[in-house]
């Protein structure tokens, strides 16, 4: 009995321990995800105005800034970003089963460690891939390598156009989305000769830096998401798991007072016997 006794209350100190490791890893991908969601913001603003400053350098009419040079069917390159670590549940299962049949030619950039492991356990090849930061410091150098690559792609006649799938928030839920990063599409942002600058500048090569400009802050911007996504499908499945710890602290805590009651009813019956035994000897 005293063995069971200290069998149940050594689960339980391990259950207890697990439960803060559990509880530690919420709270610091709580704090990551509230960074992330709190700097989208900042570069969604900076993603505006630099599209807005294009805008007013175009003439009207202009809202598409592909080279018509390297419009050939068939050249679609996907970015895909998928979850770094483990822990995130089916967070990037989530994400690959989102790539369509309509894809399956396209040229892959994959973003996170766990995703490729999961990625490559499918059959999936991507053509280049990458760690995703585990600080959002390192998210505008993970941009610069990406921007590096797709820019190779496009050179040497890859890939025409880039669209990028990660897991965005819309209407306070996690939701997959898809969008095109390339060529950039400035409709939102009509031209208008009457707004146009003075320029020192020649118009296309202002045109081309603000296009980097504005492509690396989509990058950011879709990275930035992912991180935040990742890190909040880690709160939740914390969250399921700290509820299972709960139940299995409680269900071995009612074991251990069951089996010390046992314990203290044996003593007492083995002392009442003993009694008994002692005054018929009388």
């Amino acid at each position: 009995m005293t063995e069971r006794l200290a069998d149940i209350s050594a689960r339980i100190d391990g259950i207890r321990q697990l439960g803060a490791v559990v509880n530690a890893m919420k709270g610091i991908a709580a704090a990551r995800a509230h960074v992330a969601r709190t700097q989208v913001t900042a570069v969604d603003s900076y993603a505006e105005t630099v599209a807005g400053a294009m805008a007013r350098i175009l003439r009207p009419g202009d809202t598409d800034l592909e080279d018509p040079n390297l419009r050939s069917p068939g050249k679609t390159g996907l970015l895909v970003f998928c979850a770094e670590q483990g822990f995130a549940g089916a967070f990037s299962e989530r994400v690959l089963d989102s790539i369509g049949p309509e894809h399956e030619d396209s040229t892959l950039f994959l973003i996170g460690t766990r995703g490729l492991s999961v990625a490559t356990a499918r059959g999936i090849t991507p053509v280049w891939s990458a760690a995703l930061p585990s600080h959002t410091p390192g998210i505008p150098k993970l941009a610069d390598r990406i921007t590096t690559q797709i820019y190779r792609a496009v050179t040497e006649g890859r890939i025409n156009r880039l669209d990028v799938v990660f897991t965005g928030w819309v209407a306070g839920r996690p939701a997959l989305l898809q969008q095109c990063l390339f060529p950039v599409d400035l409709t939102d942002h009509p031209s208008s000769a009457v707004d146009r600058p003075l320029m020192q500048l020649p118009e296309g090569t202002l045109i081309d830096s603000l296009g980097q400009d504005y492509f690396h802050a989509q990058v950011c911007k879709a990275a930035l998401h992912a991180f935040a996504a990742e890190n909040e499908a880690r709160m939740e499945a914390m969250t399921s798991a700290g509820t299972q710890i709960a139940r299995e602290l409680e269900t071995f805590e009612a074991t251990l007072r069951r089996v010390r009651q046992e314990a203290i009813t044996a003593e007492i019956i083995e002392l009442g016997t003993g009694a008994d035994a002692a005054s018929g000897a009388r």
